[in-house]
């Protein structure tokens, strides 16, 4: 008879490994409500990874909270849930607040009787206690005030009546059994929750070990989390062969491997030299079938050098007719744990679309890596600023820029751009182009670039805002080292704090109808209409 066996019911930091079973639950747990995407639970966890919770029986997840940091001007003033949660995706975590906010909280309804959500409030009660912060407030769903309504007065005299034990709310009263009183009421919190009238109970649980008047002043400690970046400025070059083409890339993954480097970028459309060779003058269907028929093997590549070589490739673009028929650019990223992800551009330029008929994707989303989660905005994408944002509220801090431009003032468009992007979102910016021209091959006639590591302009980073950059027209490897924990400083402590400061109860990014197919997949995040609370 065996003397132990595994644990069946497990409550720990949710990973980004654990969102897609998040999702399930959260559709499971508010039936009738639009759920998040993928996208939004990833951003909660890598905004805050201590403070997001799953409980999992049976290797199944049945209960989920997620949580940030906020200080009390913000989190114990009036609010509603997309403003306090940063649309969804916790991006308005602060390292320096002291009181905890929960923003979600659910657990799946066949598995009540395991007091799931008991464990996950005492998972959040021994965070806080661990950070010395004040305590945890959070907005609480009232389902039984729309049954009720009739009998009270207002939603702030059933909250009363509901201490008082006149009345009866399963959610309220499990608040109130687990030391958690009511500051106030929430008009509008979560306007699709109509059980609760959209109303909200203003619930605050004070850290019995924390005196208000003697409460630690919290700073962000000047860490380093140091990352080293390679970009490449790529020389147009004809090559015989396929195998020569993948020679000059492995060249430079191999130099920046040997620096030790832990991102290598390619420049866009860098695989357009694989037309070099054709005998014949191509159009641009038969050129994007030619170069769709090395997709694979342009993949293997990449995925071995990734390995080989220990290091993460961002693989510029490579236009591709995919599998529905349309034509795309897309960015192939190679991670030297072996896995390959695709990135569509969003946005094709005029030229794109008239010569290549190329088409947008849809769908714009972080990667995980070893470094955390990074971005990629192909050359267009990163003169539109809705697109940054969203993957930094996913947890973006590096977000990577292949571009090709054949001119100093296309060039610069770019250039500048990505300087903005770096200073909005406080995050760094890498740029990797071409330079040189590839005769009878189109789009390749003259190449301008200026490769480069741009950062925020604040006191922690180079004094212009650029960590690095490679002298312009030349092919070369440019290398710096970053330090991602100064972003973390500059969020919470830096001269301006372009993120904390955005008025999310003004604005919001939301993204239009074209998106459902891929947001049904989980693979966009959405604005409004989300669960949330407590």
């Amino acid at each position: 008879m065996p003397t132990s066996s595994r644990a069946r019911l497990e409550v720990r930091n949710a990973t980004p490994a654990d969102v897609r079973a998040i999702v399930g639950l959260v559709d499971r747990a508010y039936e009738g409500l639009s759920g998040y995407t993928a996208g939004m639970i990833r951003g909660q966890i890598n905004n805050f990874p201590e403070g997001q919770f799953v409980a999992f029986y049976d290797g199944k997840a049945v209960g989920y909270c997620a949580s940030m940091r906020l200080t009390a001007e913000i989190a114990l003033k009036p609010h509603d849930w997309e403003e306090i949660s940063g649309n969804g995706f916790g991006s308005r975590h602060d390292p320096t607040g002291e009181w905890l906010y929960g923003y979600e909280m659910c657990v799946d309804p066949k598995q009540r009787g395991l007091r799931i959500g008991q464990r996950l409030y005492d998972a959040r009660k021994a965070l806080a206690e661990r950070l010395e912060l004040h305590g945890i407030v959070f907005g609480a769903r009232m389902p039984g005030y729309q049954r009720a309504r009739r009998k009270v007065d207002g939603p702030q005299d059933y909250v009363e009546q509901v201490v008082a034990g006149k009345l009866r709310d399963p959610v309220l009263g499990f608040q109130l059994s687990n030391g958690f009183e009511p500051i106030g009421v929430l008009p509008a919190y979560l306007p699709e929750d109509t059980a609760s009238g959209g109303f909200a109970a203003h619930m605050v649980y004070r850290n019995p070990y924390v005196e208000s008047d003697l409460a630690p002043k919290f700073r962000v400690p000047r860490d380093v989390e140091s990352v080293r970046i390679a970009t490449v400025q790529l020389q147009a070059r004809a090559v015989e062969n396929f195998e020569a083409f993948v020679r000059n890339i492995e060249y430079f993954v191999d130099v920046a491997a040997d620096y030790r480097s832990d991102f290598v970028v390619f420049p866009e459309l860098y695989t357009l030299q694989l037309l070099s060779y054709e005998k014949k003058e191509l159009s641009p269907i038969e050129a994007i079938d030619r170069l769709t028929a090395h997709t694979d093997k342009l993949v293997k590549a990449l995925t071995r050098m990734a390995m080989e070589y220990n290091i993460n490739i961002i693989g510029g673009s490579h236009p591709t007719r995919t599998d529905d028929g349309d034509i795309q650019n897309v960015a192939y990223v190679a991670l030297r744990d072996g896995s390959i992800h695709a990135r569509e551009k969003i946005h094709p330029t005029p030229n794109e679309r008239y010569w290549w008929n190329i088409k947008g994707g849809d769908a714009i989303e972080v990667i995980q890596t070893d470094c955390g989660p990074v971005g990629v905005l192909i050359c267009y994408d990163s003169e539109f600023p809705e697109l940054a944002r969203r993957l930094v509220d996913e947890g973006a801090r590096i977000l990577f820029v292949p571009f090709c431009t054949d001119s100093r003032q296309a060039y610069l468009r770019v250039r500048y751009c990505g300087q903005a992007r770096a200073i909005e979102n406080q995050c760094f910016v890498v740029l990797s182009g071409n330079v040189g021209n590839l005769p009878n091959v189109d789009n390749m006639d003259i190449q301008y670039a200026q490769s480069c590591i741009l950062t925020p302009c604040d006191f922690p980073f180079a004094r212009d805002g650029i960590a690095a950059e490679a002298t312009e027209n030349v092919e070369t490897l440019t290398i710096s080292d970053v330090n991602l924990a100064d972003l973390t400083w500059a969020r919470a402590e830096g001269t301006v704090r372009n993120l904390a400061d955005r008025r999310f109860d003004l604005y919001r990014i939301s993204w239009g109808k074209r998106g459902s197919k891929a947001r049904a997949a989980g693979r966009l995040p959405v604005g409004p209409a989300t669960p949330g609370g407590g």
